[in-house]
């Protein structure tokens, strides 16, 4: 009896002392840890938060680009912004882009992955060559594309025979900005399918061929439900990526909104708005709206990504 009432006293003191050892070392490797952190989060609050914060305010007043002589207005700006058909016109230009870019990026980044992931001599090369442009800046990209865009003197209608005014006409201008892209930004994809696809464990591809299956049956049922997380990653990267697009369409028609405004996207007429029509209060009223767009196109990502994973479970 003497032993069992002392360990039914000790244990529970020795599980508090654990208890209580436990949350002092997590509070001293906060405090230690913040230092470290300190600095990003300064920053963050100095480019994000406050620049956010001061936009929320300058979308409800009549601020001009000097910021002087501003007054609260209210909703107006929003209520403005939702009637207005321009900035519908521009949100459409980049949701089109974005349905455009998207879904070939993300087939083509897989397929260039998995050129250089099975091919055999020389893979640096070939990775290099995917990867290369994504190096460039957006200007000199665009430059480039809008030089082979060139009706007159652009290799694109000289190699094919055509006489396509690709950037003069509302129905080529748009498809010329997203081919540029595509070129462009296919580099960082494919190096985020080329880094999972040497994850996966070979010993999977040799019991499938040991059991039969072919190249096709191992893409479809080995590499593709391995890559599914990734290929969620690229979607939602390039989802965010494509609404915000503005240095190459705006470099490609010369900083103008294209041939009848089709090349003008939200990120474009919001600068517009701000720094040519000196409207500051509405530009900041429009952004917000575009970040609230942004921001709950991410968070349905992450509410997607999160079902998925608790119903394979």
């Amino acid at each position: 009896m003497t032993t069992t009432s002392a360990e039914t006293i000790v244990r529970p003191a020795r599980a508090k002392t654990a208890a209580n050892s436990a949350t002092v070392r997590r509070k001293q490797g906060f405090q230690h840890g913040g230092w470290f952190v300190a600095p990003f989060l300064a920053l963050f609050a100095v480019f994000i938060v406050w620049p956010l914060l001061r936009g929320l305010y300058l979308s409800f007043t009549d601020a001009n680009i000097s910021g002087e002589g501003a007054h609260f207005i209210g909703l107006d700006n929003y209520r403005e912004a939702l009637q207005d058909p321009l900035m519908w016109d521009a949100l459409g230009h980049s949701a089109y882009f974005t349905l455009l870019v998207v879904p070939c990026i993300t087939v083509l980044a897989f397929l260039l992955a998995m050129l250089a992931h099975h091919i055999e001599r020389g893979k640096w090369l070939w990775r290099l060559c995917f990867f290369l442009p994504f190096l460039l800046p957006s200007t000199v990209a665009a430059n480039l594309w809008q030089w082979l865009f060139n009706p007159g003197s652009g290799m694109i209608n000289h190699v094919f025979g055509i006489e396509t005014p690709w950037l003069s006409d509302k129905s080529y201008a748009m498809l010329a900005v997203v081919i540029t892209t595509l070129w462009w930004t296919v580099g960082f994809s494919f190096l985020l399918y080329l880094a999972a696809l040497q994850g996966i464990p070979a010993h999977l591809y040799e019991a499938a061929k040991l059991d039969g299956a072919n190249a096709w049956h191992r893409t479809v049922h080995i590499t593709l439900p391995m890559l599914r997380n990734i290929t969620g990653l690229v979607v939602a990267l390039q989802i965010l990526a494509s609404l915000q697009v503005f240095d190459q369409a705006v470099v490609m028609q010369d900083f103008g909104p294209g041939p009848e405004d089709s090349t003008r996207t939200f990120v474009q007429y919001t600068l517009e708005q701000g720094f040519t029509s000196y409207r500051v209060g509405y530009a900041s009223a429009i952004s917000i709206i575009f970040f609230v767009l942004i921001a709950a196109v991410a968070l349905a990502r992450m509410w997607l990504l999160r079902n998925r994973e608790e119903g394979g479970r």
